[in-house]
């Protein structure tokens, strides 16, 4: 594993994340996963078309 070097949107270095860290974070997540789990976004419950409404469009 090797350190992780964070930029901003700039360009400009952030931070040096170091091997240590990152293997820590690793053994971490290894015992733990579900503080890593990124949360889902809830979907957009889809609107159904009334026929209704196509028929009266089409008249």
């Amino acid at each position: 594993m090797h350190e992780v070097r964070v930029y901003d949107s700039s360009g400009a270095l952030k931070k040096v994340i170091s091997e240590k860290t990152l293997k820590a974070r690793a053994d971490r997540q290894i015992l733990f996963p579900g503080g890593y789990a990124k949360g889902r976004k809830k979907a957009k419950p889809q609107t159904i078309p009334n026929k209704k409404s196509k028929q009266a469009k089409l008249a």
